[in-house]
């Protein structure tokens, strides 16, 4: 599928369209320089701010990315199905681990973890030497990124 150009009158490109703000199934033309017409009244923030007025600062314990009481966040955990490379996978319940497996890299108290599976089975094994510090738990989408990367080899 291409790209396809609407034309207005005389052959020129029609101004883009912004989404139909009211609700009403018209959208409203993007003029001169993507300048549109002035926002409508009312929430202008997708709903953060009922008035449209900009947010002030707020005060919030217990919001940020710790517990008021010195956690490190809660327990999350994501997983993938991958192939293991040749060799496997080392883990510390059963030794190496081939084939399809499923990887899960969990984070509790400021650690994360990486355990497998064969696919689809009931059993988790821990993967040898794969326990460590974490102290920002936003990171626990790269280290799962990471680890599947470096397990996943399904050309061998």
């Amino acid at each position: 599928m291409g790209e396809q150009a609407v034309t207005g009158a005389g052959a020129r490109p029609a101004p883009e369209k912004m989404p139909d703000a009211g609700g009403d199934g018209t959208a409203a033309a993007i003029g001169e320089g993507g300048a549109g017409p002035a926002p409508a009244p009312g929430a202008t923030t997708a709903g953060m701010n009922a008035d449209g007025r900009p947010a002030e600062s707020a005060e919030v314990p217990g919001a940020g990315m710790h517990a008021d009481a010195g956690g490190t966040g809660a327990p999350r955990e994501l997983t993938a199905d991958l192939t293991a490379g040749p060799g496997g996978v080392m883990t510390d319940e059963v030794g190496v681990v081939t084939g399809e497996l499923t990887l899960k890299t969990g984070y509790a108290d400021g650690q994360v973890t990486l355990a497998v599976q064969y696919k689809d089975a009931d059993e988790w094994y821990a993967v040898t030497g794969a326990k460590a510090k974490l102290d920002d738990p936003a990171g626990l989408d790269a280290v799962h990124a990471i680890a599947v990367a470096l397990l996943n080899r399904p050309e061998g």
